[in-house]
């Protein structure tokens, strides 16, 4: 017993604790790990090797559709879905591109859609959902956002179906803006998973969409989900933003964001 209490004392003096320990209570950032000699402590190795196994894993794990658009539909939305010019999921991760621009299919059953409702009053606001590179941010969070972006939709503003694209980029959401005539487009999208972060969900808003615009032609809400941005937070910025870009008629760099000193009208 003895020994055992001398070989516990030996490994507590040869962990050398980081002075700037107290700050690790406000991130989730492998900050003040300390350290033993000149390696890392065991437990932080280990750690950060599951991290980028989660990381890994979020990237590759396929979206459950079907289960995506019964929640998406229990919340009383229409869906309809789309999918890019990327085949498969390798194909996604090497040609970027494709996952930009839609299957020719996809777009020709869009663009039928917009045809079959031109009676109808234009989509104000368009909401497309897509994979990304975390489908487990948009099967843990869209549901919830939806739930919070739809309390504060304007009774006004027709937003017709809900895409869900799969092999998705963010760029996808401007081409189905463009098929479906919307006025402005809201993509959720898995982010890149970060190793503190694998299920990270973002949004991106453009206004006037039509293929080609660049990421300056877009605002972006970052880290939605429990531990970043609240669900309720990020509707009401996003709504903010929409109702700024529908009156200025401009997104991007042209629209700033001034949601946290304005509240919503």
């Amino acid at each position: 017993m003895a020994k055992k209490t001398e070989t516990a004392a030996q490994h507590s003096e040869a962990l050398q604790l980081d002075p700037w320990q107290q700050l690790k209570a406000f991130t989730r950032a492998r900050i003040a790990i300390g350290r033993v000699g000149s390696s890392l402590p065991t437990k932080e190795v280990l750690d950060f090797g599951l991290s980028h196994a989660m990381a890994r894993d979020a990237v590759h794990l396929a979206l459950d559709i079907d289960a995506l658009e019964s929640d998406i539909q229990a919340q009383g939305f229409f869906t309809v879905r789309a999918k890019s010019m990327a085949p498969d999921r390798a194909s996604y991760l090497l040609r970027p591109d494709w996952g930009r621009r839609l299957h020719a299919q996809s777009l020709s059953s869009l663009q039928n859609l917009h045809q079959a409702h031109t009676q109808s009053k234009p989509i104000d606001f368009l909401i497309v959902v897509g994979d990304g590179l975390s489908s487990l941010a948009v099967a843990k969070h869209v549901a919830p956002l939806l739930a919070e972006i739809r309390n504060l939709l304007p009774n006004d503003w027709h937003t017709g179906h809900i895409v869900v694209a799969s092999q998705a980029r963010v760029a996808i959401a401007d081409e189905i803006g463009q098929a479906l005539g919307a006025r402005m487009v809201a993509m959720l999208i898995g982010e890149r998973p970060g190793l503190s972060s694998p299920d990270s969900l973002g949004i991106y808003l453009t206004y006037n969409p039509k293929a080609g615009l660049s990421d300056a032609d877009r605002n972006c809400i970052s880290n939605v989900r429990p531990e970043g941005l609240q669900y309720a937070a990020a509707a009401k910025k996003l709504l903010w933003l929409a109702k700024e870009a529908s009156r200025l008629k401009v997104s991007g760099v042209a629209l700033k964001d001034e949601s946290d000193v304005q509240e919503i009208g």
